[in-house]
């Protein structure tokens, strides 16, 4: 046991210090134990990928087990701390016949909200919110806008410049997706960071955030995407109608069940993505990676960027289609407006069913817990 504490426990010691202690103190009031040991365990198997996995996993185990001994002896006071992670979520369910069934969870879903919630109305928080999605929806317009503009004008052959200048399909992509990580990140503790009404929609669909809050996000983010372009007309006139204001319109060359087809698939994408990236579940879960939120989202929207600006000039939202289309008023931007609400509303729909019907089960766990009420 001695020549055990002087060689192996110094090795547990400086991978504990070097690897593992900060992401314990960081997490330890929310993981359970288990989630620990399984933790070490993955981290120390990346040393042994050689073995069979039959003696890896028993040599795994083993480590697993002295190692979380080695713990408690050494620190009795982060022992602790695991032991109440450990306790801290675990339910009893009392069932029909006596006994019960423990159930160990690492996180909490959020309680729906409600379909009509009135109390808001006489919230300072709610109208705050709506000023934040007011101003990050200007500002992103503003931004985003003047981006595409600036890029038509660099390449523009009557002016005889440079056809490969500019920032290119590429730089504009950039712009709506680092915009959206920008912007979503600076509002997210205070709106949600939605900026968009697809993504308030989808979210509405599945019960995290009332109808009230729903419509107020939509109207703010609306007025906010008008007067960012309109920002943009003012400091830029004669630029801003010459190269088509940055509204959306149907490009050239494809049909309108095209256009609706992209505009579907490209929301479906953000909107999945929204609900990936902000699900408790896999917040808990993957506690030791720390990516934001925001990042993912920007991503999502630099890549369906890329891939529908040729056809549609990518909407997937409204407020910023709606917005271009008021200030530059053209009558091929209203004939194809549809497309950038009817598309981008039935993406977040079947996001939001997707995520919360078949991923999340909402509907199996529901007639779970309809049958056990029986």
């Amino acid at each position: 046991m001695q020549i055990m504490s002087m060689i192996i426990m110094p090795a547990f010691a400086r991978f504990f210090d070097v690897s593992f202690k900060i992401s314990m103190y960081r997490s330890a009031l929310a993981l359970p134990c288990s989630y620990v040991r399984i933790y070490v365990i993955i981290e120390l198997s990346e040393h042994f990928v050689l073995l069979p996995h039959s003696v890896l996993g028993l040599i795994m185990k083993v480590i697993g087990y002295v190692f979380h001994v080695y713990i408690c002896y050494s620190s009795p006071h982060l022992c602790n701390l695991i032991h109440k992670a450990m306790t801290k979520d675990v339910e009893v369910a009392e069932h029909h016949g006596g006994g019960g069934e423990y159930s160990a969870k690492d996180y909490h879903d959020p309680p729906p909200a409600p379909l009509f919630d009135a109390d808001e109305l006489t919230k300072w928080s709610f109208y705050r919110a709506l000023i934040a999605e007011f101003v990050a929806t200007l500002l992103f317009l503003y931004v985003t806008v003047l981006t595409v503009i600036g890029y038509k004008s660099q390449t523009d052959p009557k002016l005889n410049t440079d056809q490969c200048g500019g920032v290119g399909i590429l730089g504009i992509a950039w712009a709506f997706g680092g915009m959206i990580f920008i912007l979503v990140y600076c509002t997210a503790g205070i709106s949600g960071g939605h900026i968009n009404p697809a993504v308030t929609f989808g979210l509405f669909l599945a019960r995290k955030v009332s109808l009230v809050r729903a419509l107020g996000y939509m109207i703010a983010q609306c007025l906010g995407a008008i007067c960012g372009v309109g920002l943009v007309k003012a400091f830029q006139s004669s630029y801003y109608n010459r190269y088509g204001g940055g509204a959306n319109e149907l490009a050239d060359g494809y049909n309108k069940g095209t256009g609706l087809g992209a505009e579907i698939i490209g929301t479906f994408v953000l909107v999945y993505t929204v609900f990936s990236a902000t699900d408790p579940k896999r917040s808990a879960r993957d506690s030791h990676v720390p990516v934001l939120a925001p990042l993912p989202i920007g991503f999502a929207v630099f890549m369906v960027h890329l891939a529908t600006i040729p056809i549609t000039g990518t909407g997937i939202n409204p407020a910023r289609s709606f917005g271009a289309a008021v200030i530059y008023n053209n009558d091929k931007a209203w004939d194809d407006q549809w497309i950038f609400w009817v598309g981008p509303f039935i993406g977040a729909f079947a996001a939001a069913v997707y995520h919360q019907f078949v991923l999340r089960a909402a509907a199996i766990k529901a007639l779970g817990s309809f049958r056990s009420n029986a």
